[in-house]
């Protein structure tokens, strides 16, 4: 496979993906924009997370990550704690709105995969799976070695 084919297969794969989210996420009726629900799953899947932690994950400025957590308060999917290791920071955390928008997004993400992968063998998968973290490893060994990591 040439370079420019496997440009165009990543390209289409990532598409399709975004395609079934969508797909998705209207079909179960959530009504959040996509940085929300970005957000929203930060917040869900990691404990002691803050705004500043969440920014930093989503290569996002801070102001734009506040808009979606101020959002999120409003719509009564979070809330803010006290952080008792930095008291300038507070914790986020889902409530019980919040989780319930998640058990909606995860069934949204397990359907996606299973309209990817149906015609696929385990086998099939599971080198798919080890190929595309290599070539995601590769990728960040990249990035880190450019930033003066190793």
């Amino acid at each position: 496979m040439t370079e420019g084919s496997l440009s165009e297969a990543v390209h289409r794969l990532m598409h399709a993906y975004k395609h079934l989210l969508r797909e998705g996420v209207q079909r179960q009726k959530i009504e959040l924009p996509v940085t929300q629900i970005r957000v929203l799953k930060a917040i869900c899947r990691n404990d002691q997370i803050n705004a500043q932690s969440i920014a930093k994950r989503m290569q996002r400025d801070k102001a734009q990550v506040t808009r979606a957590l101020n959002d999120l308060i409003r719509d009564g999917l979070i809330v803010k704690g006290d952080n008792p290791l930095d008291r300038r920071s507070q914790l986020l955390n889902p409530t019980s709105e919040g989780r319930a928008v998640m058990t909606k997004l995860d069934s949204v993400e397990e359907w996606a995969v299973q309209q990817l992968t149906a015609k696929l063998e385990s086998d099939e998968l599971a080198f798919f799976l080890r190929i595309s973290q290599t070539m995601a490893d590769s990728a960040k060994q990249v990035g880190n070695t450019e930033k003066g990591e190793s």
